[in-house]
């Protein structure tokens, strides 16, 4: 087979290079070689720095996906050249380390530095109660809509809950504590850098003072649970304090440490270690043990503090406990301590035996040779898009910050992605619940197809573990079986806490997460999961509706109360103070077209899932046949959108940051442009009204999920464009995405507060992958919305549903080379980029159609075989 010259390796990288050009340290060219000079240079091979390129798909095809690397260093790297400096919330612009379990942000100072310590299990607050009976309720609240009394209906449901005395309260993640590191400066520092290193979770600050230089490392071991340090100096000394401390957000003038904690605090320093304690308000512990092992010096301790004066080198080891006594888990944390022996490069080499794989699950590049300069330092990435340009270099990073976020940020047997990561720093943190109304699942829109289906099961683990909660939510709520998860909830709390109508009224929680359960099994074939997991889940879900839904006069089902998250219609909200705002003031309406989305799709799953797992139950497929034969058609209205309220009463509402009733062509894939062109249109112009007319009605995760929906439309300069507004408006120095932009630009909606959400960090990572790749049952599509800047690049084994696909372009020279590795029997339609044909094939196994050349391609293949191609543009039809 012929290869074509596209590369696996482009000379191209992030980082910083120290320029002897009279501007020293400016941010150019290969990863931070900062004190390469102080802490030894790297070496690199002759072929590295010959530049030497081999051909993708020689090099890498069916391996592991290597480093990625621009002059032999790793270029998944921040580097920062100031600390963090948020005022007042110091935290929000840390850099983050993490194992799923336990988190460390790292701030940056080089006086007193902080180190927030968080625990994924160490949550607070929350005042729990029983949930009343008021199914009897919804006949009320139907007999007043059906009058038309609608703002009647609203909070009747509501209003019942208080009489009963059910007033919840959500609880919070809970800081663990600051790890503080004080010393005295002897001079000024010059050439300062804060680093992450995305391949090993490894954040590292470093400086030069006078002569020395010095570095501090750290990262969280994914395979020992324990946060390692190490602070270092060449040339000078590591002389330095350690504290452990109730963690403070930025200003000791508010600290905001809640009673029960600061009263309840206990620390002691002995012996090389240093122990904290407190209490939560269940009257369980909380808290650290920590080891320091100097190389040289002195090591000594007083007044709940350790010292170290004159050494080479520190290495700090700290262990997390939560819910448990302190006595205890300071013993057998201690002596967990005790017993390591590695150094810190050898407790590195174990941590990334585990992490690098995760990162490494796939690996995309955009930009070829030539490019490097979008590769800057992370400030300076950040000011390019600022005004007004998305280099290739950030948007590549950000793909792999979001995915760095997630693989840290959970893990098998633990709890699922939150919306801070591991990392929030707020006491009583807003919107810190995981919230199934879009955030929840946004976040996991990209794992599947990003080769981190492993990641998806703590997320289907904490929901199907609270079934019985959830079957206790329908039938006191509404008088029916199967299962109401509400949009909010909590580890602790999953009943309702949230009893405001957008989020009572709102039925589709547990079937926009049923699409999940499905898509696991999609992507891995287990049949076992599906028998056991899936379907269940799926059937209760479903077995809801069969209750909920009603018969309306032309023989078609009625979803009310229903709620299309989180918008009023147009006829029942006053323009005048509430655009731009977070006002959500009559929802409550009838056939929001998401519930009928959400239904379609979970019936049309169920019933492919009952066909694969040879479970056929003719009563159960007969009604949800019936059902679907029931669902209303989706409309259009006067403005050629489809309608986002199936029901004459309700007039829509662009200017909203909400879009999911966009749900049949995303995250579904029932409205394609080729199934049916007209619907497609509809869906197509209610997305364009939505941006051009709410601009500034918009938040981060609102304009990820726009480029989503563009990308899925094959629409790539727009996705281009909505990430781009994304990250001028809404995306701090340390790449963390907030709500809302805080400088009131325009962009996004004005909200008295910009709390982080780390939904639009995973949705960007999903709208990258599906701009270069659409995955749908049956099809692949390269590059279906690549934008014209987009012009060299490749992408490394990417999920479909039965293999990988690793792929790579020029458009510049209007070439393409692919492989599809089939790790099941697959069976799809192959679709090329707009104006390539095939040029030539090599198929290994599998059972490709001869002399087909044309954009669609089927493919047959069997499991464990390979087909590679060469396409060209410009070959003739």
């Amino acid at each position: 087979m012929r290869r074509i010259g596209i590369w696996s390796d482009w000379k191209r990288g992030l980082g910083c290079r120290p320029v002897r050009s009279g501007r020293p340290w400016a941010c150019r060219g290969t990863a931070a070689a900062g004190h390469a000079e102080a802490f030894g240079p790297e070496s690199k091979s002759a072929e590295e720095e010959a530049g030497v390129m081999t051909t993708l798909l020689d090099g890498h095809a069916g391996k592991e996906v290597g480093e990625p690397t621009y002059g032999g260093r790793n270029r998944r790297r921040l580097v920062l050249r100031r600390p963090a400096s948020w005022w007042g919330q110091l935290w929000r612009e840390a850099l983050p380390s993490g194992n799923g379990l336990i988190g460390a942000a790292v701030h940056g100072a080089i006086g007193s530095e902080t180190v927030l310590l968080t625990h994924a299990q160490l949550w607070t607050g929350g005042t729990k109660q029983e949930l009343p009976e008021v199914s009897g309720t919804l006949a009320e609240i139907r007999r007043l809509m059906d009058d038309g009394s609608y703002r009647e209906a609203n909070g009747l449901l509501e209003g019942r809950l208080r009489e009963a005395g059910y007033e919840p309260v959500r609880e919070t993640p809970l800081p663990l504590a600051d790890l503080k590191v004080l010393r005295t400066a002897r001079a000024g520092f010059r050439r300062y850098r804060r680093e992450l290193d995305l391949e090993t979770g490894e954040v590292t600050v470093s400086w030069e003072e006078g002569e020395a230089a010095y570095e501090r490392k750290l990262f969280v071991s994914r395979r020992d649970d324990v946060i390692v340090y190490e602070l270092g100096a060449r040339g000078g000394s590591v002389d330095v304090d350690l504290l452990l401390q109730p963690h403070e957000k930025g200003t000791a003038s508010r600290a905001d440490i809640p009673t029960y904690v600061s009263e309840s605090l206990e620390i002691t320093a002995e012996g090389g270690f240093l122990r904290y304690a407190a209490r939560n308000d269940d009257g369980r512990d909380f808290g650290a043990v920590l080891r320091v092992v100097p190389s040289g010096g002195t090591l000594s301790h007083a007044q709940g503090r350790l010292s170290v004066a004159g050494a080479g080198r520190v290495l700090i080891l700290v262990k997390l406990f939560a819910g448990g006594g302190r006595s205890e888990d300071w013993s057998r944390l201690e002596a967990e301590l005790e017993a390591v022996a590695s150094t810190y490069g050898e407790l590195l080499d174990r941590h990334t035996a585990l992490h690098g794989p995760l990162m490494r699950s796939a690996d995309l590049q955009l930009g070829g040779e030539g490019e490097e300069a979008d590769f800057t330092c992370t400030d300076e990435m950040l000011q390019e898009v600022y005004d007004g340009g998305l280099t290739q270099g950030l948007a590549e990073l950000m793909w792999a910050y979001g995915r760095y976020l997630f693989i840290s940020g959970t893990r098998p047997g633990g709890l699922p992605f939150g919306l801070y990561g591991l990392w929030g720093g707020d006491y009583k943190a807003v919107w810190s619940h995981y919230m199934a109304n879009e955030n929840v699942q946004m976040m996991y829109w990209h794992a599947a197809s990003g080769g981190l289906s492993e990641l998806i099961l703590p997320m289907l683990d904490y929901y199907e573990s609270r079934l019985e909660i959830f079957r206790d939510n329908a039938r006191k709520l509404y008088g029916c079986r199967g299962i109401f998860i509400p949009a909010g909830t909590t580890p602790g709390m999953a009943e309702p806490f949230q009893t405001v109508p957008v989020i009572m009224h709102w039925t589709g929680a547990a079937g926009w997460l049923a699409r999940h359960f499905f898509e696991y099994y999609r992507f891995t074939g287990d049949l076992e999961f599906l028998r056991t997991r899936a379907l269940p889940f799926m059937r209760e879900a479903a077995l809801f509706y069969e209750d909920f839904l009603v018969e309306g006069e032309d023989g078609k089902l009625l979803s009310y109360p229903s709620v299309s998250p989180e918008n009023t219609p147009g006829n029942y909200i006053s323009e005048e103070g509430t655009f731009g705002a977070m006002a959500h003031a009559m929802p409550t309406a009838v056939n929001a077209l998401l519930d009928f989305a959400i239904l379609k799709e979970l019936l049309t799953d169920l019933l492919e899932a009952v066909e694969d797992a040879e479970e056929v139950g003719p009563e159960a497929v007969l009604r949800w046949r019936q059902l679907l034969e029931r669902i209303p058609a989706y409309e259009g209205n006067e403005e050629g959108a489809v309608r986002e309220w199936l029901h004459p009463d309700f007039k829509d509402r662009y200017r909203h940051r909400h879009i999911s009733h966009i749900y049949p062509v995303f995250p579904a894939y029932e409205v394609t442009r080729d199934s049916d062109p007209a619907l497609f249109e509809a869906f197509a112009e209610a997305v364009r009204r939505r941006q051009v007319v709410g601009v500034g009605d918009q938040t981060a995760w609102s304009w990820a999920h726009l480029a989503n929906i563009y990308a899925r439309m094959e629409e790539g300069e727009q996705a281009l464009d909505c990430l781009s507004m994304l990250a001028r408006s809404c995306l701090q120095d340390n790449l963390y995405t907030v709500h809302n932009d805080w400088r009131h630009m325009g962009v996004s909606l004005s909200y008295g507060r910009a709390p982080v959400q780390m939904d639009a960090n995973l949705g960007w990572v999903s709208a990258v992958q599906e701009m270069l790749l659409l995955a749908a049952p049956g099809r692949l599509k390269l590059l279906p919305a690549l934008p014209a800047s987009w012009t060299r690049g490749s992408v490394r084994e990417l999920r479909f549903e039965t293999g990988r696909v690793t792929f790579a372009w020029d458009l510049q020279q209007g070439q393409l080379e692919a492989e599809l590795a089939a790790a099941r029997p697959t069976d799809l339609l192959l679709t090329l980029p707009p104006g390539f044909r095939l040029a030539a094939v090599e198929a290994e196994g599998g059972d490709w159609a001869a002399g087909c050349t044309g954009p669609a391609l089927p493919v047959r293949l069997a499991a464990g075989s390979t087909l590679r191609f060469t396409a060209k543009a410009g070959l003739g039809k």
